[in-house]
């Protein structure tokens, strides 16, 4: 009896063990963690903690009535399109939800339903400065005296939603990320607007601040099975749009570290850190779930069939010239 009492203890300590080993991820031909591949990180989890939550770890109720919320709101976008259906009416004007494709559930970290990205500062929010709050409105504000008034994403610059950031954030739709690494680069795909992130492996001297790419100056490292990426130059003109959560801007002194981490075949976790003393009272820090997927990665049209920017600005011209009559 004893005997067997040791030998299933035994068996326990090593299942234990087991369990507590972490993840090693595959290496790459030249011996760095290889991430490369499709992922998506698509999820009802915002950036900012919604009121309904009242911690970091949403509770089952919790989850149930934000989800339930949130499908109610889409509608009918979300149901299979039957194919013997007849043709849907003619409206006016077709709402983005139509374009949903997400998970419309709340992401999980180490199996538990994370309520926001954000998990410092402990309350989920960020710490706006009041010259970020005056920079946020700022940007926000709605200008249709010419072209390069108007937002970025709309102008087709930028994603939607942000996804490519950085930081890269879920949206509603087109969530998907191809990454491939060499020696000397990491190349980060977005599948919205097609954008293509370069982060360098060497030569890591950022360039001019006068220079402030869309998508920031990158350089990145690995440290141990971590991909750590450093973006300086942000440019100020950046609105970081994220889901159900206050936009954000970037100030010149601004500066994002994120890391990529594989913890599992098919699972990664992105972490990511904000300094911007200008904007925020002090640096914040959010980490997300990314999910293999199986692609490909499809073309994606915006500014191809822009019709939408000429409008907006002739319809603001008709407003003008209207104005004056208004007032009579």
């Amino acid at each position: 009896m004893r005997r067997l009492s040791c030998f299933i203890l035994g068996l326990t300590l090593v299942a234990g063990a087991a369990a507590s080993d972490p993840y090693t991820p595959p290496r790459t031909a030249f011996g760095a963690p290889d991430l490369q591949g499709i992922w998506t990180n698509t999820a009802l989890t915002p950036l900012e903690r919604p009121p309904v939550f009242k911690a970091l770890v949403a509770t089952d109720a919790e989850a149930r009535m934000f989800e339930t919320m949130f499908a109610k709101m889409i509608g009918e976008s979300d149901k299979p399109v039957a194919p013997d259906a007849p043709a849907p009416p003619v409206v006016k004007k077709v709402e983005n939800s139509e374009w949903t494709e997400m998970s419309l559930h709340l992401a999980r970290v180490d199996g538990q339903q994370r309520s926001s990205w954000i998990v410092d500062p402990a309350d989920g929010k960020l710490p706006f400065t009041e010259a970020g709050k005056a920079a946020n409105a700022v940007a926000e504000s709605e200008n249709f005296d010419n072209p390069e008034g108007r937002p970025p994403a709309e102008r087709c610059l930028i994603g939607i939603g942000t996804p490519d950031g950085p930081p890269m954030l879920n949206t509603g739709y087109n969530g998907h990320y191809q990454i491939v690494q060499t020696p000397d680069f990491v190349a980060i795909e977005i599948e919205m607007i097609h954008e293509v992130r370069i982060v360098r492996m060497v030569d890591r001297q950022h360039g001019p601040a006068m220079i402030q790419p869309w998508l920031g100056d990158s350089v990145g490292w690995y440290e141990g099975d971590t991909l750590v990426v450093e973006t300086t130059h942000l440019s100020p003109k950046i609105v970081i749009d994220s889901l159900m959560s206050h936009n954000f801007t970037y100030s010149p002194q601004a500066r994002l570290i994120e890391r990529f981490t594989r913890t599992g075949p098919n699972a990664m976790l992105y972490r990511f850190e904000v300094d911007d003393p200008v904007n925020f009272t002090r640096p914040w820090k959010a980490e997300m779930p990314w999910r293999t997927d199986k692609g490909p990665i499809y073309e994606y049209a915006c500014h191809e069939g822009n019709y939408s920017l000429p409008l907006a600005l002739s319809g603001a011209r008709v407003q003008e010239r209207q104005a004056p009559a208004k007032g009579k």
